[in-house]
């Protein structure tokens, strides 16, 4: 079993239009990386080159440090499921799972106690003996990703494999594909998903993805609280971009100077997006007080979301325990603290954040 991944400049192309452009990005042995992006930015066409469903146009695939971008899916070492689990009707639980082993030539002897260990892994040695319209879309999830484990591949790839399922179902197989992880610390995982949710609470690092290019990597944590472009802040949870003017420690927004942490990368007097999470603005007077006309109140059960317009610019703002919001067209000051600000300087490409985390990695 081997494991990791490197993208070494893989494009792929359909027809003279380019689906994945010169991706370089590497998934280290036993980690987790979820691809992020919205529909059409590459992501699952990345993780087929993984899987060998596509032949890269240029560059290489690598898993374990092979180089098998000629190499078939089967002689791959990985295991893949897919958004629609596409298992087989006609066959029962147990020869689902075992048809990978099967397919792999494994040693007949071997079969049945492969399948018994995927099925363990999953919660699912008591449905052995049933088919898959017998089993609720979750169970169905868990006998995917068992038959992907049955063949003890050394990466696994996700592609969009809770889209299917409902809320609480969704949440409660998070918490199953965090608990596998840690069952399987040195099986590298690829994982695709556009739910940001997904992406922040099982990756150990989040590649994101728009129009074909990788546009940002880093830990959840660090693109949450610290995004380095735009797209990233914008994509990886909900922000405020708001456009200043940087100063020494402060930046100037409709006429009102701001407090900012101090050493940002934008030089003084330069144009900059500032960002602030919903969640980080208060209502009321504060530092960094902004007054407003409030447009719209979203309640959302724990907190209630205002939406408040400052001299032409829409600002979000979520607040808990708010019993008696003030009605919509009501003037309200919102606040933030300085060092819950990012400062972005404008024009900096989406490919900056790439750059900073090469940077960082080597």
């Amino acid at each position: 079993m081997t494991s990791g991944i490197r993208f070494d400049g893989v494009s792929v192309a359909y027809g003279g239009t380019v689906v994945l452009d010169s991706l370089d990005l590497t998934v280290e042995p036993g980690e987790v990386m979820a691809l992020l992006g919205p529909s059409g930015s590459g992501k699952t066409t990345a993780l087929r080159a993984v899987a060998g469903f596509v032949r890269p146009a240029s560059g290489r695939v690598f898993i374990g440090g092979r180089d098998v971008t000629g190499l078939p899916p089967y002689r791959r070492g990985i295991g893949m499921v897919v958004q629609s689990y596409a298992l087989f009707p006609h066959m029962r639980v147990e020869d689902n799972v075992a048809f990978g082993p099967r397919a792999q030539k494994a040693p007949r002897s071997e079969i049945p106690g492969r399948v018994a260990e995927a099925l363990e892994l999953t919660d699912m040695a008591g449905y052995a003996r049933r088919y898959p319209r017998e089993l609720s879309g979750g169970q169905q999830q868990r006998v995917a990703i068992a038959r992907a484990l049955a063949v003890r591949p050394g990466v696994l790839l996700l592609d969009e494999p809770l889209s299917a399922l409902d809320a609480q179902l969704r949440s409660g197989m998070l918490a199953e594909l965090a608990r596998l992880h840690r069952e399987l610390p040195d099986v590298s995982v690829l994982y695709v998903t556009h739910d940001q949710v997904e992406a922040l609470t099982l990756a150990d690092r989040i590649a994101v993805m728009d129009r074909a290019r990788l546009r940002d990597c880093g830990t959840p944590e660090e693109l949450y609280r610290r995004p380095r472009t735009e797209f990233t802040a914008s994509f990886v949870g909900n922000a405020n971009l708001l456009p200043v003017t940087a100063g020494t420690d402060t930046v100037t927004f409709a006429g009102r100077e701001l407090k900012v942490p101090a050493g940002g990368s934008a030089a003084r007097g330069a144009a900059a997006t500032l960002c602030v999470r919903p969640h980080l603005v208060g209502l009321g007077d504060g530092p960094n007080a902004l007054r407003g006309t409030l447009a719209e109140v979203q309640w959302r059960g724990a907190t209630h979301r205002l939406y408040v317009d400052v001299a032409g610019h829409r600002l979000m703002a979520d607040v808990r325990e708010l019993r008696d919001p003030p009605p919509p067209g009501a003037e309200v000051v919102l606040h933030f603290a300085p060092d819950d600000a990012v400062l972005l300087p404008a024009g900096a490409g989406p490919e900056a954040g790439v750059r900073a985390e090469v940077a960082a990695h080597g």
